[in-house]
């Protein structure tokens, strides 16, 4: 399967289609006169985003300051464009991985297609009958601007009930904290 590899991208953003309640979530990646949508799930959006912050705090402690990473998101970096259209999904994320290159100081991103068989991740060479993947290397500024904008799209779905933490549609919903009664927003 194919390897959609962007170093560094000319964009990477995550971003939603639909209204709250039936949000799908993107990963995107622009580069060379190509665009790479990839599925993927709010949770993970969420997860990729805290890790990514996670990571470049460890080597912002790690490395004393030596390297230059942020210690939050610049208003210069921020990108809070809609997704590129036309939105054409290439395949829907199993796993995601991480790392810090530490030769050229660049935060690498692997989003690996959804498979009963994942590959080694962030490995040098992905076997032709293995799954598809999204890889980007970006700098630490562009990783904690996405990071801050990953978030932020979350933020944008349906309020949390504050109950039970799950999602509150317009009407309310079915709470598990009110024994299964209605449980009305606002």
């Amino acid at each position: 399967m194919p390897v959609y590899s962007y170093d560094p991208p000319e964009r990477f953003v995550a971003g939603t289609v639909g209204q709250p309640g039936e949000r799908a979530f993107y990963l995107q990646a622009r580069g060379g006169g190509r665009t790479t949508s990839v599925l993927l799930e709010k949770g993970q959006v969420t997860q990729l985003a805290e890790r990514l912050d996670e990571l470049l705090d460890e080597v912002l402690r790690r490395t004393g300051g030596s390297v230059p990473v942020p210690a939050s998101a610049s208003a210069a970096l921020a990108d809070d464009g809609p997704l590129e259209q036309p939105l054409m999904e290439e395949f829907r994320v199993g796993a995601i991985a991480l790392a810090w290159d530490h030769e050229g100081d660049r935060v690498i991103i692997e989003a690996q297609e959804e498979t009963d068989e994942p590959v080694e991740p962030l490995a040098q060479e992905v076997p032709e009958d293995g799954p598809a993947v999204l890889r980007v290397r970006i700098s630490p500024a562009a990783a904690r601007a996405f990071s801050r904008r990953a978030l932020q799209v979350v933020r944008q779905g349906r309020p949390p009930c504050p109950l039970c933490g799950l999602p509150l549609d317009p009407a309310g919903h079915v709470c598990p904290r009110q024994n299964g009664h209605r449980a009305a927003h606002g």
